[in-house]
């Protein structure tokens, strides 16, 4: 698994377990079953350095990603809903 998304399991709690499942997550955007955790920022366009943040991360069902990833003019969107997640704004 990798840094990233150990990183938003730990935070959130979500269990992985030793057969390679984990508890189900949503789409931070849609609600259907969440499958890739997705940097909101990522070093190309402008993210930190220490891009492995809790803030910086969120999960997304591939519809989603395929649609809202990695596109500039949807950050601040995918910021606004991660903050929500998270209780607060970005």
């Amino acid at each position: 698994m990798k840094n990233h998304t150990l990183v938003y399991f730990r935070h959130f709690g979500i269990m992985w377990y030793p057969d390679g499942t984990h508890d189900w997550i949503g789409c931070e955007v849609c609600g259907d079953t969440a499958v890739d955790c997705h940097h909101i920022e990522n070093r190309g366009m402008g993210g930190s350095k220490s891009k492995d943040h809790i803030d910086n991360l969120m999960m997304l069902c591939r519809m989603c990603h395929e649609l809202y990833g990695d596109k500039p003019k949807w950050i601040e969107f995918l910021k606004d809903r991660h903050g929500k997640k998270l209780g607060y704004e970005i």
